[in-house]
């Protein structure tokens, strides 16, 4: 009996890859592993850290701007970028001397504590600690707190109404736009983050942001830009924001410069090329590339500089001056 046990296999169905696991065994995130009878997740209930952020850093720029949210994560990923920035949690497996214990119950608590008006999941992949975060959020929306969920989006079609239920913003990661990119730099597949990034906009409530991350000579040329602005403005919506960000140095992509002010500017007006209504340069500090505007009569409604955000009218989600309607929640 207990050799057939551990000669048993069980597939993880989390996300695409569908890690076939014996007894014990870990899936490729490093988190999630068989114990015979189902995958569970060894982080369940811990937290690598906590901080509370601006909103505007994760990054959300139409979801209550100029509020703050208790940000945490936990240990591993289920991609493998080798560009990672936060690869000193996201590589390595449950550290539980340097993870902090804490209940859903205690995570909400803290964030009513601090005035927090969201709960962010980030700075690793909140997908491979499903169990956790659904708890959490579960939890959150019973006591008044939103929900938000930093994410590459790279899960399976079967858990998508479980993990979005009470997700109420999501920045999805979409780390380029080339199957290529994809296989050599994250070890994984283009076609289920586009999946899920269209299931999110066109089948749930949840406020959606895209975020690319321009690498030098990998993501950034003119011609993969444009067909990722192409797929934006004729998949989802020329009303999505989208955030273009700069590169520097991490982890395995050390050698690589970073990415120059200009390659930003470049992209953003090439975004605008597709009349795409919010593009948001990210990791420079810009004005004009990192204000919202009504995208009928370009009346500034939102400055920002950095994290100092400037809400320049009463009512952001309309347009005093025209009466557009700006997509968000304000």
């Amino acid at each position: 009996m207990e050799n057939n046990l551990k000669n048993t296999k069980i597939t993880c169905e989390i996300c695409p890859r569908n890690c076939k696991l014996s007894v014990g065994q870990f899936g490729f995130c490093k988190t999630r592993f068989s114990n015979g009878e189902k995958i569970t997740s060894q982080t369940d209930g811990y937290a690598s850290g906590f901080a509370i952020d601006p909103i505007e850093k994760k990054p959300l720029y139409h979801f209550y701007p100029t509020s703050t949210a208790l940000s945490f994560g936990t240990f591993g990923c289920n991609m493998g970028c080798n560009f990672c920035q936060n690869y000193n949690i996201s590589k390595i497996g449950f550290q539980k001397q340097y993870a902090t214990k804490a209940t859903p119950e205690q995570i909400v608590n803290t964030s009513l504590a601090h005035g927090c008006k969201s709960i962010a999941y980030t700075y690793n992949d909140p997908i491979i600690t499903l169990e956790y975060t659904t708890k959490t959020a579960k939890i959150a929306k019973e006591n008044g707190v939103k929900n938000v969920a930093v994410t590459a989006g790279y899960i399976s079609e079967k858990y998508w109404q479980e993990f979005f239920e009470n997700i109420d913003g999501v920045n999805i990661d979409l780390k380029a736009f080339s199957e290529d990119f994809y296989k050599k730099n994250c070890l994984a597949h283009i076609s289920p983050v586009l999946e899920t990034i269209k299931y999110v906009w066109h089948d749930t409530p949840v406020e959606l942001e895209l975020t690319t991350l321009l690498i030098p000579q990998e993501n950034d040329s003119f011609d993969e830009l444009k067909r990722e602005f192409d797929w934006i403005t004729n998949n989802l919506s020329t009303d999505v924001p989208v955030h273009l960000s700069a590169f520097h140095p991490s982890y395995k992509m050390l050698q690589k410069p970073r990415t120059d002010v200009q390659t930003i500017i470049n992209a953003y007006n090439i975004a605008k090329e597709f009349e795409l209504k919010y593009v948001y340069s990210g990791n420079i500090i810009d004005n004009l590339t990192s204000t919202t505007s009504c995208p009928k009569c370009k009346l500034k409604l939102i400055e920002r500089a950095g994290y100092n955000v400037k809400i320049l009218t009463e009512n952001p989600s309309i347009c005093p001056n025209c009466g557009e309607k700006i997509y968000g929640r304000f």
